[in-house]
């Protein structure tokens, strides 16, 4: 494990970030850049394993960030840090291969959460092409999997409206949240794969969530699990 660059133009972003990403063992060691050139010296040194990358990053931008990052022999996973309106910049930086997008005030556990995610799904090197799609979870993807699906980019709110998930839905997304396949959740709960499958249908319809990840984020939002 070589850890997470966050790469951030904001001082202030990047040093909050910085600190959240310290409190979670999975993405250590924690290393900052503020623009491209740093972020690829670091990366040239110790290849990180996730990237957080600031969707507004100044010139060149994030997108040569990740066109930069295919040059270096490495497995780095890029996650951008992104808010609402950044949905044209998202959209070309996933053509390049960013798994998806966080928003910048992320907390310790829903970065937990993703980092566990991320960690337990194989890797696609930074910047390859969306059809060079990789297993995920049992499950082959066409496109490597979003960490939150990019249509819906989350609104600033606060993420506290009533859902009702039952208590075999909420064990089914705690498991999820600790990066189980649906079959070692089905393990550790003594179903089968199917039974969790739907289950995993069920509260995702209740969450609005597009796949596991963004079931995390939005179950970690709204308290449903912790």
């Amino acid at each position: 494990m070589a850890g997470v660059v966050v790469c951030h133009g904001s001082t202030a972003v990047r040093e909050r970030i910085v600190l959240t990403a310290l409190g979670v063992p999975a993405l250590a060691p924690v290393r900052a850049a503020a623009s491209v050139d740093e972020l690829i010296s670091l990366a040239r040194r110790v290849p990180p394993t996730i990237v957080l990358l600031d969707a507004h990053l100044p010139s060149p931008g994030p997108v040569e960030a990740i066109r930069r990052l295919r040059a270096v022999p490495s497995q780095s996973t890029v996650v951008m840090l992104a808010v609402p309106g950044d949905e044209i910049a998202l959209d070309r930086a996933i053509a390049l291969g960013a798994r998806g997008y966080l928003a910048p005030d992320v907390g310790r556990a829903e970065l937990a959460a993703v980092a566990a995610h991320i960690l337990a799904t194989p890797a696609v090197p930074a910047g390859a092409p969306a059809h060079e799609g990789v297993a995920a979870h049992g499950a082959v993807a066409s496109a490597p999997t979003p960490v939150v699906a990019r249509a819906e980019l989350p609104a600033q709110s606060t993420g506290r409206e009533e859902v009702s998930l039952t208590k075999r839905e909420v064990e089914v997304l705690v498991g999820m949240s600790n990066g189980r396949s649906n079959a070692q959740i089905g393990q550790e709960l003594f179903l089968s794969e199917d039974t969790i499958k739907t289950h995993a249908r069920r509260l995702f319809r209740k969450l609005g969530a597009a796949d596991r990840a963004q079931a995390v984020a939005i179950g970690l939002r709204r308290g449903l699990i912790h």
